[in-house]
């Protein structure tokens, strides 16, 4: 579907008589991310999956400022309208995460409550989102180097040996996770690590204290980083309920997708 500036790849599964959730997927995911959970909360939810842009087949029509946060989250809205979506739940994992969030601050009217996975409000300082883009960038040069050189398998390979993934490796079905990551372009995807990666996003933490709106906090246990920030987070936001989920890192809907859904289903039924 085009909406304004890009041409989104979806999937739209709508039984008026279930509400809707809405999944976000994380950095190098695609429309697929979440398949495994929505096979276990099908008889009770509809549901809407996208390829957020510089991923899968969504396309950017417009120039590089429409990988951003803020123009990829009205886009969002925008593709909501279109499809007669007044209201919906949200699910965000990890850059989907913050994009929720982002949407969860900005458009509260627009979900009854939202589960963020893996997720933060980005950096407090202007030194901090500094640095972090100049890590993004040298990320996005090896992203587009794979390319050239044929190379992106091993790109994917390095990214999952960083501590806040755990032992992912080992689970049984790793190398069907990473079949899926190697049908994204590695261009596309440095793109969006430059523009909606971490450092560049707005910074959330002001308004986040300020959010009434219901949020859900996942993490894994074995995702240290995240659950430091994820604590924090519940402390500075009453309407936020942590919860941390066994045997993970920090992809948990893909580690412990039982242990996921259940939390999501208490949350929003």
């Amino acid at each position: 579907m085009t909406i304004e500036n890009y041409q989104f790849h979806s999937s739209l599964i709508n039984n008026p008589k279930k509400p809707l959730i809405m999944f976000l997927h994380g950095f190098m995911g695609n429309i697929n991310e979440f398949d495994e959970a929505i096979k276990l909360l099908d008889d009770d939810f509809s549901y809407l999956i996208l390829d957020l842009p510089g991923h899968g087949k969504t396309q950017v029509i417009g120039g590089d400022e429409y990988y951003t946060m803020v123009n990829t989250a009205h886009a969002l809205i925008n593709l909501l309208d279109e499809l007669n979506i007044s209201k919906c739940f949200l699910v965000g994992y990890s850059m989907g995460g913050r994009l929720a969030l982002y949407l969860a601050l900005n458009f509260p009217e627009r979900f009854y409550k939202v589960v963020l996975e893996s997720a933060s409000p980005g950096l407090v300082t202007a030194a901090e989102r500094l640095e972090r883009v100049k890590r993004d960038a040298q990320i996005a040069r090896k992203l587009k180097r794979s390319s050239a050189k044929n190379d992106f398998f091993t790109f994917l390979l390095n990214w999952y040996n960083q501590p806040i993934f755990g032992s992912i490796k080992n689970h049984p079905q790793f190398d069907q996770m990473l079949e899926i990551r190697l049908q994204n372009n590695p261009i596309e995807l440095a793109k969006s690590l430059q523009f909606m990666g971490t450092g560049s996003q707005p910074a959330l933490w002001g308004k986040f204290t300020e959010n009434t709106q219901p949020l859900l906090l996942i993490v894994g246990e074995y995702d240290q980083k995240f659950i430091k920030i994820n604590t924090e987070m519940a402390k500075k936001c009453e309407v936020a309920n942590l919860k941390i989920i066994d045997d993970s890192g920090h992809n948990t809907h893909f580690e412990n997708t039982c242990k996921f859904v259940q939390y999501i289903k208490d949350f929003f039924l």
